[in-house]
């Protein structure tokens, strides 16, 4: 609901990121609610790609879980990240980590509300204009390794309206095949 250059030079755990977003305060070690304002391909703060639907419930970081299908939960945070990030885990672990605002910004500067022309300028050739399978949809995509962000469109005006992350296998697939069931 993916990356060279810019994103790809910041850290996919802990120490700083460049350009710009780099100058926003981050979040402590033990991932207190401390807004960032960057979302890169590891998560933000302590929603961090990987980390346990469980043990994030525990520390009081889930305010609402929606259950799907294919093992597939929903769920949004607390904290300063409440209404900003929409988090989605497969079989108990965080897989996919969404906003619809801006901020926050990609580690590379992008964000929601920008133009597909904007992010072109930033990430150049490091990420390219894509269709869903279906072709009836375009998103921006930016590899790092294997995990995606990924831009997609914003239903009533051109450009972005929302901004994800997480492995390719998930962010993308869905975005190119739709969810699996």
């Amino acid at each position: 609901m993916t990356v060279a250059g810019p994103a790809a030079a910041a850290p996919l755990a802990g120490g700083a990121a460049h350009g710009p977003a780099s100058r926003a305060p981050s979040s402590g070690p033990d991932g207190d609610h401390s807004h960032p304002g960057v979302l890169g391909v590891a998560g933000a703060g302590a929603y961090r790609i990987g980390a346990s639907l469980a043990a994030l419930t525990a520390n009081g970081h889930i305010d609402w879980t929606a259950p799907s299908c294919g093992g597939v939960v929903h769920a949004g945070a607390t904290g300063s990240w409440a209404g900003v990030l929409v988090l989605a885990f497969r079989d108990g672990r965080l897989v996919e980590v969404g906003t619809a605002t801006a901020p926050p910004r990609s580690p590379a500067g992008a964000a929601v509300g920008m133009s597909f022309a904007e992010l072109e300028e930033i990430y150049g050739r490091r990420g390219s204009l894509i269709r869903n399978d279906a072709g009836d949809a375009e998103a921006y995509l930016v590899r790092v390794g294997s995990r995606v962000e990924l831009f997609t469109g914003h239903p009533i005006r051109p450009g972005v309206g929302y901004f994800q992350v997480g492995p390719a296998s998930f962010v993308e697939r869905n975005f190119r095949q739709g969810p699996a069931c």
